[in-house]
């Protein structure tokens, strides 16, 4: 079993160079998708490094939404999503139609829309922002009111860290949300000498509970530069075995078992190395919604 491992990573690796092509995998993958890839990291980030290559073929292993995310900003590159059904139950909780209603319903709120949606969606936006960025840049923003879209749970977390009323949208990470205080505490019981950090995703409860809140890069900072030595990890379970790989003198525990998304869990090393072979799934985005996408992403960079 090892050894048809060891073959498929080698296959990979002469394939990458074959199709000039960079690996990315996203915090949530698997651990040894995380290990062959070039860059592991967030899905804009990982969009940005994608846009800055000079790669050929980009292979994002992630879900749906991330591909689109770099076919916005790179549309001349191949992008490859090795499990077409790796989706997002988040993303899916918003259609281009309903956003619109709501538009019609505030006419003076500035939408803004998490990156975790559909480019469709993006196309609709006036400014996206990421779990690092929404609070700054929903303050830095020139209007009283926000229609922010479609994870109420951030939202929430922005909104107690704003005086402009923001307006919010009924969806959630299935992942992040199904995550209660009780869990918590639970935690907090089993590893007393340990502080949480939780994702704003998370249920405002559970975040209230937490002793920090940070995006999953900020999570990735807190655990290099702190004193702490015990951790319990309030996101998506991928993201341990990274925390614990950069620190191994830390000690990090997952806040809940309940801590995991599927669609996350798809990409395999196997599905890697066949997208690279056949050059399938190839993610596109239509020229008229990429033109109209790129605007709120760019607003974003600008406003950081």
């Amino acid at each position: 079993m090892e050894e048809n491992k060891q073959a498929i990573i080698e296959r990979i690796q002469e394939l990458k160079i074959l199709r000039n092509a960079v690996i990315l995998a996203h915090n949530y993958q698997i651990d040894e998708v995380q290990d062959v890839a070039d860059f592991v990291g967030d899905s804009f980030e990982l969009s940005r490094i994608a846009a800055q290559s000079g790669a050929d073929v980009i292979v994002f292993c992630g879900v749906h939404f991330m591909a689109e995310g770099v076919a916005i900003l790179a549309p001349d590159r191949i992008v490859l999503l090795p499990e077409i059904k790796a989706g997002c139950p988040l993303a899916d909780m918003i259609t281009v139609e309903a956003l619109r209603e709501k538009k019609k319903q505030h006419p003076d709120a500035m939408v803004v829309t998490y990156i975790n949606s559909p480019a469709a969606v993006k196309a609709e936006s006036d400014i996206c922002v990421t779990s690092s960025n929404a609070v700054r840049i929903v303050n830095s923003l020139e209007t009283d009111e926000v229609l922010f879209v479609p994870d109420m749970n951030l939202g929430s977390f922005v909104a107690g860290q704003t005086d402009k009323r923001v307006i919010l949208w009924d969806g959630y990470c299935v992942t992040h949300h199904r995550v209660t205080l009780a869990d918590a505490a639970a935690a907090r019981k089993s590893h007393p000498d340990a502080v949480i950090m939780v994702h704003p995703e998370c249920r405002p409860d559970v975040v209230k509970a937490a002793d920090y809140v940070f995006s999953t890069g900020g999570m990735i900072k807190f655990a290099r530069e702190t004193d702490h030595q015990k951790i319990i990890v309030g996101t998506e379970m991928g993201l341990v075995y990274r925390l614990q790989k950069e620190n191994p003198e830390k000690q990090f525990y997952l806040l809940s078992q309940g801590l995991i998304c599927p669609n996350m869990k798809y990409t395999n090393l196997e599905k890697v190395s066949k997208a690279l072979e056949t050059l399938q799934p190839r993610i596109t985005v239509p020229q008229t919604i990429r033109d109209l996408a790129r605007r709120p992403l760019e607003r974003m960079l600008a406003a950081v």
